[in-house]
């Protein structure tokens, strides 16, 4: 086992889990669990390791948000969306200095990066933007109404998304990396949810302003498709499938604990074949998705096109439907006991934060995109091409 793993599954389960219940009853952020995470030096895993990081890949943050997920499904959120921004500015820094010295701090200080891409005014249209960067004299200056910052009070650092310039149209957009020491936030709206409590995703205006050299080289729409989409389709159906599984560990121990019982295997044990069968199929999803990524990742080409984004699209429709799906399954095989707060066996939280994975970019949204996508795509390979 690789020791970044290690070192997340052992804060998963003396950390995360002690304090996940708090976290969720009170909609705090995880501070324990990402003093935790900074102490193993978990958040610039991925950073390269000529910047000061691990090295890692997108396969080794996958399966830490799936550990993280089975514990407190807030903290492994927030390392998800964390690890999606590193992986922005990692792939896309091209070779600006400063961008690859914030990598380098990062990696030193285990800075948390938010991100600030929905706006009012939008619709819930993150390819486009109203705010706009202002440039002059190599400086820039940016106001945005965001409706949600996950976690923006904790952040060390906000990668905003706006207009290249007031001129630009709505979807010329740029990815501006912005320290702390850059930005103001004004708290507009509170984060009062059935589920995903811990994430804070309070709206704010923000305030931003800095350096030219602060904006990614490369278009938001270059950056979205080849790697914050991708990303976090995989990293969320990972932390997805981590509450799923935790709710059939949950199922299987009261299925147990009812044998032990009665003396033989209950009938609720026929459920629990089920849900393990549909468990499997969401784990061979999000293995099958992130191979196809990593297989295209040498290639521009493939990276771009439509036949990746449709697999990932449905790889995030799909989980975020399975998840729920599972946990439903694993509620009717522990009963009243799952059903119950005060239980070993009690799924409330599993259930309410599952139900928001078809929300976090609506499904709707998705669907309706890959749908256009497949209007353009040949057949498909065969099983084995």
């Amino acid at each position: 086992m690789k020791p970044w793993l290690a070192a997340a599954r052992a804060v998963g389960a003396e950390v995360a889990s002690r304090h996940a219940d708090d976290v969720d009853q009170r909609a705090r952020f995880p501070a324990e669990a990402f003093a935790a995470l900074k102490k193993e030096k978990l958040l610039g895993i991925i950073v390269p390791k000529s910047e000061g990081g691990a090295g890692a890949g997108v396969a080794d943050v996958v399966a830490i948000c799936h550990e993280l997920g089975q514990r407190c499904a807030a903290t492994a959120m927030i390392y998800a969306m964390h690890q999606i921004q590193v992986a922005c500015i990692v792939r896309h820094a091209g070779g600006s200095a400063w961008l690859k010295g914030f990598l380098k701090r990062l990696a030193s200080d285990q800075l948390l990066l938010a991100s600030a891409t929905s706006e009012a005014g939008i619709g819930g249209d993150v390819r486009s933007s109203i705010c706009a960067v202002e440039q002059q004299n190599g400086r820039f200056e940016l106001v945005k109404e965001a409706t949600v910052i996950s976690y923006g009070a904790e952040a060390d650092g906000i990668l905003v998304t706006a207009r290249r310039t007031p001129e630009s149209p709505a979807s010329d957009q740029v990815i501006v990396v912005v320290p702390k020491t850059g930005y103001e936030l004004n708290q507009e709206s509170e984060w009062d949810t059935l589920g995903m409590r811990g994430t804070c995703s309070n709206g704010y205006k923000l305030r931003a302003r800095g350096e030219m050299a602060q904006v990614v080289p490369v278009s938001y729409a270059d950056v979205s498709a080849m790697t914050m989409l991708p990303v976090s389709h995989l990293v969320w159906s990972a932390l997805w499938l981590g509450i799923a599984t935790d709710a059939v560990t949950r199922s299987r121990a009261c299925v147990r604990a009812q044998a032990r019982k009665k003396g033989g295997a209950p009938a609720s044990a026929a459920r629990l074949a089920e849900a393990s069968s549909q468990l499997q199929l969401m784990k061979a999803n999000v293995v099958g998705s992130l191979r196809q990524y990593e297989a295209a990742l040498g290639s521009e080409d493939a990276i771009a096109a439509p036949a990746l984004a449709v697999a990932m699209n449905n790889l995030k429709t799909g989980t975020s439907q399975m998840a729920v799906q599972v946990i439903n399954q694993c509620l009717l095989v522990c009963g009243l006991a799952g059903y119950r707060n005060d239980s070993p066996y009690s799924l409330g939280r599993n259930l309410r934060d599952a139900h928001s994975a078809a929300l976090m970019v609506n499904n709707d949204r998705i669907l309706a995109n890959t749908g256009n996508l497949l209007m353009a795509l040949r057949e498909d390979p065969g099983l084995l091409e």
